[in-house]
């Protein structure tokens, strides 16, 4: 079931255009464009996903993440993946990520 959890999130993630995958330096999976890394997941148990601080805040106030498990100082969040339940919020935060690119090259 876990295994599954990742290869679901792997697949719709890098099915996006101009997504690369490659293994993350501190263990899992990184996604990126370019060279703006979009997040990453440590297997089926966490993602960890970069946003500005403002972000950050205003998805730990809904409850979609949490202050990042290293680093809670910075604008990184860390989703916890309990179940097949949380893939659609990881993949929602994903997508956030990866528009957050396309408007940065576009600037």
């Amino acid at each position: 079931m876990a295994e599954r959890i990742q290869q679901q999130i792997v697949r719709e993630v890098s099915s996006w255009p101009d997504v690369t995958v490659s293994p993350h330096r501190f263990g899992g999976v990184e996604f990126r464009v370019g060279r703006r890394e979009l997040g990453h997941l440590h297997g089926s148990r966490w993602a960890d996903l970069p946003f500005p601080v403002r972000v950050r805040d205003q998805l730990i106030t809904a409850g979609r993440a949490e202050r990042h498990h290293v680093l809670p100082e910075s604008g990184w969040v860390t989703v916890r993946i309990h179940g097949a339940e949380d893939v659609a919020n990881v993949v929602d935060l994903f997508r956030m990520s990866y528009e957050r690119s396309w408007e940065t090259r576009a600037v």
